[in-house]
C-alpha cells in the first residue's frame, strides 16, 4: 500500500512517499480501516523529530526498530474494510472516527489497524476531513477536564486554558462551555484570529499569554475562584508559576506537556494546590479502561450531530508528501489555528 512515512527521525524532509505491504489480517478487537483523511498534531512532530519524551520507552517501542519505517498519523477518519474476530461495536462499511495506537503504524498511509474500543461511528453531519481532527485532541481534552481535574457539570468556577486557539485548547473549551458549562472561561491567544477563533469557540475572556498574565487576571476582578487551570503549551516551566499565582486556594492545574519545574518558593503549599498530568497513551500503555476513548467519541458524536459541539478543524489540504511536510512545519512553527487535516482522494 502506499503511504508516507520516514525511515528516520529529523526535520520534515524525513518524510518519504513509500510502498509497504498492507497491515495484517485484524485480530481481537481491531479493525482494518481505509483512511479518507488524517491530521497532525504536536505529538507527531515530536516523534518525527525524534524528541517524543512522554513515554521514556516510547523510541524502544517504535514500529521504525523492527520494520525499518514508520509511518505517523494519531488520529483519523475512514471506512471499515475488516473486523477482527471479537469486534462488538463495528461491522463492515461502517464510517468511523478513531484514535491510532502510539505504538504503531498510524494513519498517513492507505490503510491502519486501530483498536474498535479508540473509535466511534463518525459524525453524521461531517465531512471525513472534519472529523479526523478530532479524536485525539477531544479525548486528550475529556480525559484532562473531567478525569484528572475532576470538575463537575455546572460548578461556579472558572478555568484558565493557555493556549486557547490551538487543537485541544480549542475543544476543552468546547467541552467547558457547553457540557461542563462552566460560567467563566479564561483563554490565552495573542493575535487578533486566534483571539476571535477562541471567543467563537466559547471563551468568555481571552488574555495574552505575551503579557502579564497575573495583572491580566487581576483586572477581570471574577466574582467566582479560579479553580482551574488547563496548561497545553510550552513553556510548563513558567506557566506552573503564573498558575500558582493566580489559582484560589485549592485549585487544581493539569498539563498535557512535559516540563521540569520546582513548587518551592510559590503559593502552592500554601494554597494547597494540585497539580495532575494527563496523557491520553497511559490507558493505552497500561491497558486500563481503554474503553472509554470509544464511549466519550460516541458522546461526542451525538453533541456534534446536534449541533452542541462543532469542528475546530481550520484548513484542509491533499493528502501528499508535500503537504505532510508543509502541515508539520505549520504545527511545529505554532502558527496552526485549531486542527489542520489531509484528505485522501481515495
Amino acid at each position: 500500500m502506499k503511504a508516507v512515512g520516514l525511515k528516520k527521525y529529523g526535520d520534515i524532509n524525513v518524510f518519504e512517499d513509500i510502498d509497504v505491504p498492507k497491515p495484517s489480517a485484524p485480530q481481537k478487537q481491531q479493525l482494518l480501516v481505509r483512511v479518507k483523511a488524517t491530521s497532525v498534531n504536536p505529538i507527531d512532530v515530536k516523534v518525527r523529530g525524534g524528541v517524543y519524551d512522554d513515554y521514556p520507552d516510547y523510541f524502544d517501542r517504535v514500529p521504525l526498530n523492527k520494520d525499518k519505517y514508520q509511518i505517523l498519523g494519531f488520529d483519523s477518519a475512514g471506512i471499515i474494510e475488516q473486523i477482527g474476530p471479537d469486534v462488538t461495536r463495528f461491522k463492515v462499511g461502517d464510517e468511523i472516527y478513531f484514535v491510532a495506537s502510539p505504538f504503531g503504524h498510524g494513519s498517513d498511509a492507505e490503510l491502519v489497524l486501530s483498536d474498535e474500543r479508540g473509535a466511534a461511528l463518525k459524525p453524521r453531519s461531517l465531512s471525513f476531513e472534519h472529523a479526523a481532527g478530532i479524536p485525539l485532541t477531544a479525548l486528550t481534552a475529556w480525559e484532562s477536564l473531567v478525569e484528572r481535574l475532576e470538575i463537575k457539570e455546572g460548578e461556579q468556577a472558572a478555568i484558565l486554558i493557555i493556549n486557547g486557539a490551538g487543537g485541544v485548547g480549542s475543544i476543552a473549551t468546547q467541552i467547558c462551555a457547553k457540557i461542563l458549562r462552566l460560567p467563566v472561561i479564561i483563554t490565552t491567544a495573542s493575535r487578533e484570529e486566534t483571539k476571535k477563533f477562541s471567543k467563537e469557540m466559547g471563551a468568555t475572556h481571552v488574555i495574552n499569554h505575551h503579557e502579564d498574565i497575573r495583572k491580566q487576571i487581576n483586572d477581570l476582578k471574577l466574582n467566582i475562584p479560579l479553580k482551574y487551570a488547563y496548561i497545553t503549551h510550552t513553556t510548563v516551566d513558567e506557566y506552573v508559576k503564573i498558575c500558582a499565582d493566580v489559582l484560589s486556594p485549592f485549585g487544581k492545574m493539569c498539563s498535557i506537556v512535559q516540563g521540569n519545574f520546582d513548587f518551592y518558593g510559590t503559593p502552592s503549599m500554601a494554597k494547597s494546590l494540585t497539580f495532575v498530568w494527563a496523557l491520553l497513551g497511559t490507558k493505552v500503555r497500561y491497558g486500563i479502561d481503554i474503553e472509554m476513548h470509544g464511549e466519550v467519541l460516541e458522546k461526542l458524536s451525538k453533541l456534534i450531530d446536534q449541533g452542541e459541539i462543532k469542528s475546530h478543524v481550520t484548513q484542509t489540504f491533499d493528502f501528499n508528501c508535500e503537504n505532510l511536510k508543509k502541515v508539520h512545519d505549520i504545527v511545529e512553527k505554532g502558527k496552526a489555528i485549531g486542527k489542520i487535516t489531509l484528505k485522501m482522494n481515495t
